[in-house]
């Protein structure tokens, strides 16, 4: 077998922009023939990847995935170059594996997966980002796909008792209350929670609206204007978008009450294709 050197191996990454490991193993398996690794990289599609991989993949989908018990979910962003790729269902069922695989394995290496739906597809694909949601604890999580997959919302529900969360109920309100997220975009589950520095930007625009009034009523008005921005901004406080006359915390409460259950709505992740994070 001849020896492969590091310039062989450098000259068929030029030729082809496949990665170096790639490039190392066909010079390998062409007992180093240059023009037999190429064709070896072109029959795997790894060639053809590399070179879409600086084409734009501004398009996509948002996939989800949640576990038999419902104990833990995930959302995953594929993306592609154009609307139609999107909507092919080949590129559809690559999203959905993806999901379900870094569901049972987080951080596992899929590129090789990734290049063979680029090769069998014809786009550029990338797999952005993906986020658990894993609570800890009597944990329930729930999903919902918008039409389109551009969207999606995982909700968690806990209990600080050890009763099952599972109660029909209790499931079809997640449901509602991840629909109602993706509507809405929330920034955060409560007031408790939105960060500090968002609170200041919003008291410091409040305090220059209500320049000129009297000092007296100064702080009336900036409190009025901050419990505007947390009753439009914290989950809890909003209006139910199917019964504005209940908010979501009004919701919970009520169906918690109706099943007999401790219920809290613990976390959630909104995910939106294209969307700077």
């Amino acid at each position: 077998m001849s020896t492969i050197s590091k310039e062989d191996v450098l000259s068929l990454r030029e030729k082809t922009g496949a990665g170096l490991i790639d490039c190392k193993r066909a010079l390998a398996d062409s007992n180093g023939d240059l023009e037999e690794a190429i064709s070896i990289l072109r029959k795997k599609g790894v060639a053809s990847a590399a070179k879409k991989a600086g084409r734009d993949a501004g398009e996509g989908i948002i996939s989800q995935n949640i576990s038999g018990d419902r104990s833990k979910g995930i959302l995953v962003e594929v993306n592609c170059e154009t609307d139609f790729v999107a909507k092919n269902d080949d590129f559809i069922g690559f999203a959905s594996e993806v999901a379900s695989i870094l569901l049972e394995t987080p951080g596992i290496d899929l590129e090789a997966k990734r290049t063979e739906q680029v090769a069998k597809i014809g786009e550029n694909i990338r797999i952005s980002r993906s986020q658990v949601l894993d609570p800890s604890g009597n944990g329930l999580v729930e999903s919902y796909v918008h039409t389109g997959s551009k969207v999606a919302v995982l909700v968690s529900l806990t209990s600080d008792s050890t009763e099952d969360l599972k109660d029909d109920a209790v499931i079809a309100m997640a449901k509602d209350i991840c629909m109602h997220i993706a509507a809405t975009s929330p920034v955060c589950v409560s007031r408790d929670d939105v960060p500090a520095d968002l609170v200041a930007k919003e008291k410091d625009i409040a305090t220059a609206q209500a320049e000129g009034k009297p000092p007296q009523a100064i702080d009336k008005i900036v409190n009025g204007k901050l419990d505007k921005y947390f009753s439009t901004s914290c989950l809890l406080e909003q209006p139910f978008v199917k019964n504005p006359d209940q908010s979501i915390g009004e919701l919970v409460q009520s169906v918690a009450q109706e099943s007999g259950l401790s219920l809290k709505v613990d976390q959630f992740i909104r995910f939106q294709v294209g969307e700077e994070v």
